[in-house]
């Protein structure tokens, strides 16, 4: 639970009552918990949809369904299950709508299940529906050796696209493993110069950029015609108290405006992302996570679950993907 908005020290292992579920709901005793750049921003007092201090973070779970309400089938107890959760997954049980819910898939651990909602959802929707990326296009993934990156990277090798990836040197062998066919540091050059060596100078089909503020611009001029931006979070503002706020202010003055006109002209794209608010399109993210459980049945969806830490380690975890010193997810475990 995070107590209020600050560093790590505001992060507690509290008990409560149980939650018992209503008609249409599900309880899921937890057997792992994603942790989310959201959960950062949140404890920060950096992320507008986070809900009031003291709260319970987390956006997704993986565990048994332990009780069911009224008008859900009773035999569904005993289920492995992944979910969604708008906040409080945080947690070793909880309660969510129906429509949240999906099988886990049976070769997978619980820890890897809970590395499938946000991130994979969040890939599928940047390249998939939104991206429009298809095979012998090219990709750039900021920030590819993370938990958006690496399933943006599955999704893309699945579709044909050639990848490139910013990511810090440590990485780079990982990610030649997994698949990424161009590496480029980020922290020792400019990245934006390398890629358009890499490109000829033609720069790319798709790029996807959760750091946000003046980077936006830099991605957007490093795409080539048909081109398009998708924006999905705003990480260069993370910082604890009065210089998280300077941040964040620094990353709305820097953001770039896109006038209709101009991309006419240029024959580019740009578009956003916010998966915390498709909460109302249930039946369009179903759609979109029946796909990806495909994929894990078909082998091309692979979680990567670098580091799993105890409910009590929530702090070191918050460091962990503070630092970015993570390459995949990292997740809670009651």
């Amino acid at each position: 639970m995070t107590t209020g908005t600050g560093g790590i020290e505001v992060l507690k292992v509290q008990e409560k009552p149980d939650p018992k579920p209503r008609a249409g709901e599900i309880a899921i005793r937890v057997r792992a918990a994603g942790l989310n750049f959201a959960d950062i921003l949140s404890r920060q007092g950096l992320y507008p949809d986070s809900p009031p201090k003291p709260c319970v973070m987390g956006y997704e779970v993986s565990g048994v369904i332990e009780e069911v309400g009224e008008g859900i089938n009773p035999s569904f107890v005993g289920k492995s299950v992944a979910a969604m959760t708008r906040f409080g997954g945080q947690s070793d049980l909880v309660v969510v709508k129906a429509t949240q819910v999906f099988d886990k898939p049976a070769d997978l651990t619980f820890e890897q299940a809970a590395a499938i909602p946000v991130n994979y959802l969040t890939a599928y929707a940047l390249l998939v529906v939104m991206g429009s990326l298809h095979a012998g296009e090219s990709l750039l993934i900021h920030n590819a050796g993370g938990g958006v990156g690496l399933a943006a990277l599955d999704i893309a090798k699945k579709i044909g696209a050639v990848t490139y990836g910013t990511a810090s040197p440590s990485k780079h062998k990982f990610l030649a493993e997994r698949g990424l066919d161009h590496a480029i540091d980020y922290r020792g050059q400019d990245w934006q110069p390398v890629l358009k060596e890499l490109t000829k100078g033609r720069g790319v089909d798709l790029i996807i950029d959760p750091i946000g503020g003046s980077h936006w611009k830099k991605s957007f001029a490093s795409l080539r015609h048909t081109g398009r931006l998708g924006m999905f979070g705003v990480s260069t503002a993370s910082a604890n108290g009065f210089t998280g706020k300077l941040k964040m202010l620094k990353a709305v003055i820097q953001t770039p405006w896109f006038h209709a006109l101009p991309l006419l002209n240029r024959n580019r794209g740009v578009f956003g992302l916010n998966l915390g608010h498709m909460w109302h399109e249930p039946e369009k993210v179903a759609i979109w996570m029946r796909d990806i459980l495909r994929g894990v049945e078909e082998g091309w969806v692979q979680p990567y679950v670098d580091q799993a830490f105890s409910f009590d380690e929530a702090g070191k975890a918050h460091q962990y993907l503070e630092a970015r010193k993570n390459i995949g997810k990292v997740v809670l475990v009651p």
